[in-house]
């Protein structure tokens, strides 16, 4: 068994590769406690794999591709049981938590490092189209500024100063996040907008610049729902809030929690969660 913490991006530079290790993104965000535990079970078989999420029969793309690269023609059963607690496709990094907590355990079980399960899930996750600085960002922890793309050591990532409680709330439908991704006129929108973002960031890697800063990309990056718009400005003078990346959801944080889950609750569910230092770990 395997935990994998969620992650939450608040700004992000699409930067593509031909090599998977090398593509991701630049941008930041952070580890957070809620996240995705994993049980797998293997036996001798002819390679069939079985992956339940929240005790219900699922397809986990990403988690089955990096699956497929770890066990590498191996004649396995395995058998996957993933209890996830945040909603998927929200930008809560439930994709990339549930493939990395995965790969963690079965890399256990087959006797390979643990360099090999990041390596399985992010370019399982780059493949797919779910997600591309994820797994670089939960292999550093914390709250973290990815200045250069890609996984580790071909990418490079920063761990900041920042320890907070924090609320998450899904206020609206998913967002297809390989539809955004494969999209040439979104991209390109994104990729102008997180370029700029990240230079500001380089200038000033506080936590009031990370929020301001995603605020903005968030606008420019036309990745701002309705929905999202709405719950942001309900914000009070002293909140922090941002929009997740790619989520109908936003992350806020302030002196006053019970009074934003309140107020954020008339938008969706709600959820309390913290940064996590801890990263992806075996139970």
């Amino acid at each position: 068994m395997a935990f994998c913490p969620g992650h939450i991006t608040g700004f992000f530079q699409i930067c593509k590769h031909d090599d998977l290790l090398k593509t991701g993104s630049r941008g930041a965000g952070f580890s957070i406690t809620a996240g995705a535990e994993s049980r797998v079970v293997l036996e001798e078989g002819e390679g069939k794999i079985d992956i339940f999420v929240n005790k219900a029969h699922a397809k986990a793309k990403v988690t089955e591709m990096a699956m497929i690269k770890l066990l590498d023609g191996e004649k396995y059963n395995a058998k996957v049981y993933t209890s996830l607690q945040l909603p998927m496709a929200q930008g809560f990094g439930m994709s990339a938590a549930g493939a990395l907590a995965t790969a963690l355990a079965l890399t256990e079980l087959l006797g390979k490092g643990v360099d090999a399960a990041y390596k399985a899930a992010h370019e399982a996750e780059v493949t797919c189209g779910t997600g591309l600085g994820d797994i670089a960002a939960l292999k550093q922890g914390g709250f973290e500024f990815r200045t250069k793309e890609g996984l580790q050591p071909h990418g490079e990532v920063i761990g900041l100063e920042g320890d907070m409680k924090m609320l998450l709330c899904k206020v609206g439908p998913t967002i297809d996040t390989s539809s955004v991704l494969n999209d040439p006129v979104k991209t390109e929108a994104i990729i102008e907008a997180g370029r700029k973002c990240v230079a500001s960031f380089k200038k000033d890697m506080s936590l009031d610049n990370f929020f301001d800063l995603s605020h903005q990309f968030s606008e420019a990056s036309g990745l701002m729902t309705d929905k999202v718009r709405a719950a942001l400005e309900i914000m009070g003078t002293d909140d922090r809030a941002a929009m997740c990346m790619i989520g109908n959801s936003i992350l806020a944080t302030g002196p006053d929690l019970a009074l934003m889950e309140r107020k954020l609750a008339k938008f969706g569910t709600v959820y309390e969660t913290k940064v996590d230092h801890r990263g992806p770990r075996l139970m």
